[in-house]
């Protein structure tokens, strides 16, 4: 087929090269344009960009595609279907209507629950059991769409990080099959009665309120993992917890209890496995306390 992609982080990545992979001809990339990134504040491509013109494919980066001279460039390159997956901007109805099949999304989630930018953080915070992957018709609305096929994965302990590369594989396998046999996969409406939102991750939720129960907690440490990262103050810094586990104790609320950094929350207590002071690496929990005491009886905020 003839497929435009549009994408821009790393979770975009497979699905393009899968697409690739399985001959189809891609006649353009469509991705966000370079932002600045680093201490210098230079101009970063998208990693879309980069794997695209590693594979040698045509890239345009529009700030929208909200002018005529935008859609009509998109309508030029007669398209039988466009494939998006974590583009960023929203598409004009003008834009869904323009492929011969329209446009297809890669969801990362069992629509319609976790409709949103967010999926795969709020369905780690939330607690859920399992998670997955949707092949959705799109749209006006957001996430709303005829669903075409889904794929499932457990939850288990996974940080968002972890989680979001395993989805990326599944969804790029579950779009090259689906493609393959398009006219098979009938679209099922969803039930937006049951319906749930994922908003943007906002800052403010990444500091750790250490009055919640330690079960919510862990969740929480991985739902935020590695980015934005749920994080506490320490000696006047943050220090980002990346991975936890459930432990033995009990104190008040952001108490270190042992020597193993063991810090009581509102209900049970959590241990670090995995930290990070600002602009440090990650380390593991030994080789931090090694660089870093945190000792017993420290009050944590």
């Amino acid at each position: 087929m003839r497929i435009i992609f549009m994408g821009t982080p790393d979770f975009a990545v497979p699905a393009l090269r899968a697409l690739v992979d399985a001959g189809h001809e891609i006649a353009c990339v469509y991705t966000q344009p370079p932002r600045p990134a680093g201490r210098g504040k230079k101009l970063m491509p998208s990693a879309v960009q980069k794997a695209a013109e590693a594979l040698g494919l045509d890239v345009r980066s529009p700030k929208s595609l909200k002018s005529d001279e935008a859609r009509a460039a998109f309508a030029a390159l007669n398209a039988d279907v466009c494939v998006v997956a974590a583009y960023g901007l929203i598409l004009p109805q003008v834009v869904l209507d323009a492929p011969k099949h329209g446009c297809l999304n890669i969801h990362a989630s069992i629509l319609p629950r976790w409709r949103g930018a967010a999926p795969i953080h709020r369905a780690i915070m939330a607690g859920d059991a399992g998670t997955g992957v949707t092949i959705m018709q799109m749209e006006a609305g957001l996430d709303t769409g005829p669903m075409l096929a889904t794929i499932r994965t457990p939850i288990e302990d996974k940080t968002t990080g972890e989680l979001t590369e395993e989805l990326a594989e599944l969804g790029a396998g579950l779009m090259v099959q689906v493609l393959r046999e398009l006219d098979k996969h009938v679209p099922v409406a969803q039930d937006d009665d049951e319906a749930t939102h994922a908003p943007k991750i906002d800052k403010a939720e990444a500091r750790i309120d250490w009055s919640r129960n330690a079960e919510d907690l862990v969740r929480h440490v991985h739902g935020l993992a590695p980015f934005p990262g749920a994080w506490f103050e320490h000696d006047g810094q943050r220090v980002k917890i990346l991975r936890a586990e459930l432990a033995e104790g009990s104190g008040a609320a952001g108490e270190v209890l042992d020597d193993d950094c063991t810090i009581a929350c509102g209900s049970g207590a959590l241990r670090p496995t995995r930290l990070q002071r600002a602009g440090k690496p990650a380390m593991d929990l030994a080789d931090f306390l090694r660089g870093n005491a945190i000792t017993t009886g420290t009050q944590l905020t």
